[in-house]
């Protein structure tokens, strides 16, 4: 059988190799055997049947890998809700900030500004996500339009004003349509 990196098992799946590995060297089958049989490395069987030996079945099930979640974070819980709060309630211009819009390099200058801490562009993203806030795009529309009041203008007014431009014989140039 060929050699299986474990890497890239999930912890349930290396943990039922390693109740196989356990149950063959509880037949008495030789280690070599169970390397072949099982596709795991020589150290890798040595290893599980150690563990076994030494503290049972509970001693072969898999730990966790990788860092806990919110390990190594650079801010505070205060700090961060601080730090979300003044994005949720403010501009940046508002904090006078150098920016119009809230971005990862404006959310760093926040931080460096309110907490003392310089962040990379980087991992004020991943604050960002973690709190749930999404990149987005500005509306292109002006927020105040009234799209009757509009409607109206293009009704009453612009036919009077393409008249009058048409008597004169001036053009109108416009990136609405009328």
């Amino acid at each position: 059988m060929e050699k299986e990196d474990a890497r890239y098992q999930t912890l349930e799946q290396l943990h039922e190799r390693r109740k196989q590995v356990v149950r063959l060297h509880k037949r008495s089958i030789k280690i070599m055997r169970i390397v072949e049989m099982v596709g795991l490395s020589y150290p890798t069987v040595r290893n599980v049947i150690d563990r076994f030996v030494q503290g049972g079945w509970p001693a072969i099930r898999p730990a966790g890998r990788g860092r806990d979640s919110g390990q190594g974070l650079l801010l505070s819980d205060d700090q961060e809700r601080l730090i979300q709060r003044a994005i949720i309630d403010n501009r940046p211009e508002q904090l006078k900030l150098d920016f119009y819009l809230w971005s990862r390099s404006a959310v760093a200058q926040l931080i460096e500004q309110e907490c003392g801490l310089i962040l990379s562009d980087r991992t004020v993203g991943k604050y960002l996500k973690r709190w749930g806030f999404t990149p987005q795009k500005p509306i292109k529309k002006a927020y105040e339009q009234r799209p009757e009041a509009v409607q109206a203008w293009l009704d009453e007014h612009y036919p009077a004003i393409a008249a009058k431009a048409q008597a004169e014989g001036g053009e109108i140039h416009s990136t609405q349509r009328a």
